[in-house]
C-alpha cells in the first residue's frame, strides 16, 4: 500500500505546532465554569481541603464570635487516647500554666531560647499600691473577657474533639445531608446548608488548600528551599485546628515567641519587598532547620492523632 504524504496547510490556513492549544481545548477551558461561591458567601461557611501524610480530605470550616459557640467535647477523645491525653495535659503548678511539649522539640527550644533569658528584677511596693494594681488587673480582665467573647474562632466540621475528614466531595455531602451530630450543627445557617449544598459545590478556593504533607520535608531541605507560601498557610490552618480541636500543645507551639513563631514571622517578612524583606531572610537563616522540622514533625503528628477519616 503507498504511504501517504503528511498533510500540508495551504498558504491561508494557520499551521498549529505544540504550543498552540486546539480549537477542542479552547471550548473546554471556555466551558469550564468557576465554582459558585454564593452558598458559602451567604451561608459564611467554607469547604476546606487538607493533605496530610495519611491522605487528602475534604472538610467544612467557619468562623463565628466565640460567644456564640460551644467548644467541642474532647472528653470522650482523650479517655480513647491516653497516650494522646498525657502529651497534652496541661499542669497547674503555683498558678502557673506548664504544657507538656515534645520532649525533643522542648529540649531544642530550650538550647535556643538559653542565652536570651534574663532574670527579671520585681519591685517592692506599698499594699495600697497592690490593692490598686489588683483592681485594674481585675478591670483588665473583664474587658478582655468581653472582647473574647466578640473575638470570631474557627469551628470545623468536627465531632468529639476529632476531626471529620472526607476522602471525596460526595462523602461529605452525605454526611451533611444525613444529619449526624456534628460541631457546625450548632451554626444558625446548618439547616438551609445541608438542605442546598451539592458535591459540586464542594470546591476549596486556593487559599483554603492546605498541604502539611509537605512542611517537613520542605523544611529538612535548607534555608535556601523553604517555601513561605507553604509554610504559612500551614501555621494558619494548624493554629485554626488546634483552637478548635483544643489541642493546647499545639497552640503553645505556635504561640507568640516561640520559635516556630518566630519562623512564621520571619517567613511573612521575607516575602515583602525592600528592607522589611531583606531583614526577614536575614532572620530566617538564623532559624534552626532541625528545630523547625522536628516542631512542625510534632505538629503535624498530633493533628493527624485527631482525624477520623471518612470514605
Amino acid at each position: 500500500m503507498a504511504r501517504q504524504s503528511p498533510h500540508r496547510p495551504d498558504a491561508d490556513e494557520p499551521e498549529l505546532d505544540d504550543t498552540t492549544p486546539s480549537a477542542a481545548e479552547d471550548e473546554v477551558e471556555v466551558d469550564r465554569p468557576a465554582a459558585d461561591r454564593a452558598l458559602w458567601d451567604e451561608l459564611r461557611v467554607d469547604p476546606v481541603e487538607i493533605a496530610l501524610p495519611a491522605g487528602t480530605g475534604f472538610t467544612l470550616r467557619a468562623y463565628r464570635p466565640a460567644r456564640e459557640l460551644t467548644p467541642t467535647d474532647v472528653a470522650e477523645r482523650d479517655q480513647d487516647d491516653p497516650f494522646l491525653a498525657r502529651r497534652q495535659v496541661v499542669e497547674t503548678e503555683d498558678d502557673e500554666e506548664v504544657v507538656i511539649l515534645d520532649e525533643e522539640f522542648a529540649a531544642l527550644t530550650a538550647e535556643e531560647d538559653e542565652d536570651e533569658e534574663r532574670p527579671k528584677g520585681r519591685r517592692r511596693g506599698t499594699d495600697e499600691d497592690a490593692d490598686d494594681a489588683e483592681d485594674a488587673d481585675e478591670d483588665e480582665a473583664d474587658e478582655a473577657d468581653e472582647d473574647a467573647g466578640d473575638e470570631e474562632v474557627p469551628v470545623f466540621l468536627s465531632h468529639r474533639g476529632k476531626l471529620l475528614l472526607f476522602k471525596s466531595t460526595e462523602s461529605l455531602v452525605s454526611f451533611i445531608r444525613s444529619g449526624a451530630p456534628n460541631d457546625l450543627s450548632q451554626l444558625d445557617s446548618w439547616n438551609e446548608l445541608s438542605e442546598r449544598v451539592e458535591p459540586g459545590d464542594i470546591a476549596p478556593l486556593d487559599e483554603d488548600t492546605y498541604e502539611l504533607d509537605l512542611v517537613v520535608e520542605n523544611l529538612r531541605g535548607g534555608h535556601d528551599a523553604w517555601d513561605p507560601t507553604l509554610l504559612i498557610e500551614a501555621g494558619e490552618i494548624a493554629r485554626d485546628l488546634a483552637y478548635a480541636l483544643q489541642l493546647p500543645a499545639v497552640l503553645d507551639m505556635l504561640s507568640a515567641g516561640s520559635s516556630l513563631d518566630d519562623l512564621d514571622e520571619a517567613l511573612r517578612a521575607s516575602v515583602n519587598g525592600g528592607l522589611g524583606g531583606f531583614l526577614g531572610r536575614r532572620r530566617l537563616k538564623k532559624i534552626g532547620a532541625q528545630t523547625a522540622s522536628l516542631g512542625w514533625r510534632t505538629i503535624v503528628g498530633k493533628i493527624s492523632a485527631v482525624v477520623d477519616w471518612r470514605d
